[in-house]
């Protein structure tokens, strides 16, 4: 007689939990440096601005804020020959077209060197990059006189034609990785359904590049907004100043003495728009840095 022996294994309730214990603790352990690291990072740029923002309101002597805290510094700024605003309004309106120029050539420009062959494109893309390579202000005063001789000196048109030009061969470079990470096959089925180049590019690609597009307009508008020298050079009229030059001027107008006052304040009322225009824009800011990352 035959017998069948039957052995039935039992898996067990529940998997040993050390392992993943034990990777918790070590994410714990070595991420503790790297939370120090960040966080000294963010006291070291963050406290220069929370000091300045502190400082602007404060009262101190020598100042326009002598008797407790407020706006007295900000209202120096704004009484300040033409006023605040028609220094604000300078300051938009170059970083405005600065942006608008910048993206339009560098948009047109990364194209053609990343889905088009012609002859000399490397030397020619070599070239606009080698503008990296020449320092700003030696090429100011030379600037000056073509623009003199072109009616544009002490205009504002002049100091954004200025900026834009050293502005794009980093956006040239950047829009063309940009569309150099997208497939060419989306240009090919687009013109298959009856775009043309100048379509495929406007209904196709231009959504698919807008992270680097947000990238390069970012960088031109803090540029543009920042730039001291350009203004400096280019313009000697007061009622035409950026707010920088404006704050700049301001500060020692008073038989050199330094008005620490309305110069933080001043300060302030410049990093306020890039720091909003940055946190709102951050999202698309990193991805266009990455979309190059990446191809195919």
């Amino acid at each position: 007689m035959s017998q069948t022996l039957t052995r039935t294994i039992v898996a067990p309730d529940h998997q040993p939990t050390t392992p993943r214990y034990r990777s918790k603790a070590a994410r714990i352990v070595f991420g503790i440096p790297y939370w120090v690291f960040t966080t000294a990072l963010a006291v070291i740029f963050l406290y220069p601005l929370i000091w300045t923002g502190v400082s602007s309101l404060s009262p101190v002597a020598g100042t326009s804020q002598t008797d407790g805290w407020g706006f007295g510094n900000y209202i120096a700024l704004a009484d300040y020959q033409a006023g605040i605003w028609v220094y604000l309004g300078n300051s938009l309106f170059v970083s405005v077209l600065t942006v608008a120029l910048t993206l339009f050539i560098s948009l047109l420009g990364g194209y053609a060197f990343a889905r088009f062959s012609f002859p000399g494109k490397n030397a020619l893309f070599l070239l606009t990059l080698a503008i990296l390579m020449v320092p700003y202000a030696t090429l100011l005063i030379p600037l000056y006189v073509i623009l003199n001789a072109v009616g544009l000196q002490n205009s504002l048109v002049g100091v954004a034609l200025v900026i834009t030009m050293f502005q794009l061969p980093f956006s040239m470079f950047m829009m063309r990785i940009s569309f150099e990470s997208i497939p060419k096959e989306m240009d090919e089925a687009a013109m298959v359904d009856g775009c043309s180049s100048w379509g495929a590019l406007w209904r196709v690609l231009l959504p698919a590049v807008k992270p680097g597009l947000v990238t390069v307009g970012l960088f031109a508008f803090l540029t543009a907004w920042n730039d001291f020298m350009a203004p400096l050079i280019l313009i000697n009229d007061s009622n035409r100043m950026t707010l920088p030059l404006a704050v700049a001027n301001l500060r020692g107008q008073v038989q050199g003495v330094v008005d620490y006052g309305a110069t933080e304040a001043g300060v302030v009322v410049l990093a306020l728009p890039c720091i909003v225009l940055f946190l709102i824009l951050q999202r698309h800011y990193v991805r266009g840095f990455m979309s190059g990352a990446f191809k195919g």
